[in-house]
């Protein structure tokens, strides 16, 4: 286990001023019992009972941000739909400094679960590309928030809201700003020259492909950042915990504690929001990459999208003692 966090450090993440863009989604939840199989078709019919709604996406990214002790800033594209509005009411309910750009031709995208007894049946996805003129505005907002924030966080689900994400990298690095990257899809080029990466193990094989070894995942990690002109990349490894890789030093790789996993669905939006933070409040490698780990352990124990707060983080470290 690395070591290098410790409490007090958790108090230097307080105030910390995040930028958080990308893709914003509503989460939407249907509970119900399932007792019988449709007449029509061999599938489950589900008598919904009740329902439950949450930010997700780069949203829950800025929840996880706030959760820790950071203010978050959200710049993000929405419709004027029905969805829209629910992630309206949501942030207004949160301490989320929302800047939310409006496409009205665009649905915006939402994510409908159904679950029973724990279990999910089915997802539903409604979603679509923003057009150029809320990608302009996008891109404006973005420049003007970069005088308020002290790092940067891109979430990429893929959904185009980060269609210039390169235009934003350079100009965040050229006021001098970290930049933290979630990636999506096979072209990384487009991640040039951030500060960080952080994809999952399955993510990461898309891209590099298989490996057989530790040393062939040294290898192709290595190969990565040169190729990217990055500082750092992150791949989060399920069961088998989170590794750092940096140019020229050695990995630092934090295994995983052993723990009931109930959904993994959000734990990339909590690593983020934690390494973020981290690099904002100067920790260090060490302690950035377990501070994420926690806080990933304690999302994954909890039904659908959630967040770590910094006294469930407090709570594990203290039980390391």
């Amino acid at each position: 286990m690395l070591s290098g966090l410790l409490p007090a450090d958790l108090a230097r993440l307080s105030g910390l001023r995040v930028l958080v863009v990308g893709d914003a989604m509503l989460d939407r939840y249907w509970f119900g019992a399932v007792e019988r199989i449709s007449p029509e078709a061999p599938v489950p019919v589900v008598a919904v009972g009740g329902s439950e709604e949450r930010l997700g996406g780069a949203a829950n990214v800025a929840r996880n941000v706030v959760a820790l002790g950071g203010q978050a800033r959200l710049l993000a594209i929405t419709g004027q739909d029905e969805a829209g509005q629910r992630i309206d009411t949501l942030l207004a309910d949160s301490t989320i400094d929302a800047h939310l750009l409006r496409d009205p031709a665009l649905p915006t995208t939402l994510k409908l679960r159904v679950l029973s007894r724990s279990q999910q049946l089915i997802r539903l996805d409604f979603e679509a590309r923003p057009g150029a003129e809320a990608l302009a505005a996008l891109q404006q907002a973005f420049v003007q928030a970069l005088d308020w924030a002290q790092v940067v966080v891109l979430s990429d689900y893929g959904k185009g809201t980060l269609a210039e994400v390169a235009q934003l990298i350079a100009q965040a690095r050229g006021r001098r700003l970290p930049v933290v990257v979630d990636p999506k899809g096979h072209d990384y080029a487009r991640y040039a020259g951030a500060s960080l990466l952080t994809p999952n193990r399955g993510e990461f094989t898309t891209v590099a492909g298989p490996w057989h070894s530790e040393d062939e995942l040294h290898a192709k990690a290595g190969d990565w950042l040169g190729r990217l002109d990055i500082e750092r990349l992150l791949i989060t490894r399920s069961e088998q915990g989170m590794t750092l890789f940096r140019a020229g030093v050695p990995a630092l790789h934090d295994p995983a504690r052993a723990r009931e996993v109930f959904d993994v669905s959000g734990a990339g939006d909590t690593v983020v929001a934690a390494l973020a933070l981290a690099l904002a409040a100067d920790l260090g490698d060490a302690a950035a990459v377990h501070l994420a780990n926690l806080a990933a352990g304690i999302v994954v124990g909890k039904l659908g999208t959630a967040i770590a707060t910094a006294q469930e983080v407090a709570a594990e470290l203290a039980q390391e003692d």
